[in-house]
């Protein structure tokens, strides 16, 4: 059990900052950058690059600029066209990156069911919250929306870091509240805005 005690961990992690990467794609990278950086967690001999200054820079810029444009009107469902398949993309590779022998298919398998597919879920649930809130309230709404998700990328970067166990429970229970009363929340919104009834975001 000792033997696979790290692997397990590491799951945990890397479920966790996946699930972070559902609400905001690059705020955990950067997390995991500035961690790996400073030397907080060990960096995967595959992944050293998230540790360099220059991934620690970009990461950075790129979280500020796309937290702020989730503030802009109509921006923001733009983000939302394309942040499933870039959460996808990242919640898989920082699954793998918290691996420290990572390279097979099999292993890049699980990082894209486990993380890639923890990312997406919590991607999509989100992006059909804000195009509801968009059609319901004018867009005034989607501040709100956008608030929640960047708290929690926040959250869960902090807890898949620290806390791994707690992340990984949050993590599933995001995803199975997406799943279970994710389409229930968009039949709401769509029987109060009718031009989404021919909407499927979920």
């Amino acid at each position: 059990m000792s033997d696979i005690f790290p692997y397990i961990i590491s799951a945990f992690v890397g479920v966790g900052l996946a699930a972070a990467t559902g609400f905001r794609v690059f705020l955990p990278m950067f997390a995991v950058s500035l961690a790996s950086y400073f030397h907080w967690i060990p960096a995967n001999d595959n992944f050293e690059w998230l540790a360099s200054l220059p991934a620690l820079i970009t990461t950075g810029v790129a979280t500020i600029v796309e937290i702020l444009a989730y503030y802009i009107p109509y921006i923001d469902n733009v983000l939302d066209s394309i942040s499933i398949p870039l959460a996808t993309v990242a919640g898989s590779v920082l699954f793998a990156s918290q691996f420290m022998e990572i390279g097979g298919v099999s292993e890049w398998a699980l990082a894209l069911i486990a993380g890639g597919g923890t990312a997406a879920t919590i991607a999509s649930g989100f992006a059909g919250t804000r195009v509801a809130s968009t059609a319901t309230t004018g867009g005034v709404g989607n501040h709100l929306v956008a608030t929640t998700e960047t708290a929690g990328a926040s959250v869960m970067s902090i807890f898949a870091l620290a806390l791994p166990v707690l992340a990984f429970i949050f993590a599933i229970g995001l995803v199975i509240l997406v799943i279970i009363y994710g389409r229930k929340i968009w039949n709401k919104f769509r029987k109060k805005a009718p031009n989404l009834e021919d909407a499927d975001y979920i």
